[in-house]
């Protein structure tokens, strides 16, 4: 139980420090910042939508859509830079092995494409 505790003691430690810290910086952000909003911050954002107040309000799909296709190409570049990077490395068939993958995003791109997903009516 001893060893235990010394193992997890580090631990505690630090999640407690997390906790008191972050209770601090919320209620220090609620007293000395200003809670004035004025024109500018209730104005539209870039999605289009007008400042509400409900946030259940239902959203368009294609939101979602969207959003999902930018996860999906976001990643292809996430495994595009360690690929870069270590092309060197990995010689021929890593080099190939991209490719196949950036055909098959291609492909999903045109399939998408086509059926439409990326109009905006």
């Amino acid at each position: 139980m001893e060893e235990l505790l010394r193992e997890y003691l580090p631990i505690l430690i630090f999640l407690g420090l997390a906790i008191i810290l972050s209770v601090v910086m919320i209620f220090g952000s609620m007293l000395l910042a200003r809670q004035k909003p004025d024109s500018e911050k209730v104005s539209a954002y870039e999605c289009g939508f007008e400042a509400f107040d409900d946030a259940r309000t239902r959203f368009d799909v294609r939101f979602y859509l969207v959003t999902l296709l930018f996860i999906i190409f976001d990643l292809e570049v996430a495994f595009l830079f360690p690929w870069a990077v270590s092309l060197g490395n990995i010689g021929l068939f890593g080099f190939w092995s991209m490719v196949v993958f950036l055909g098959i995003l291609t492909i999903g791109f045109a399939y998408e494409w086509k059926k439409g997903a990326l109009e905006w009516e």
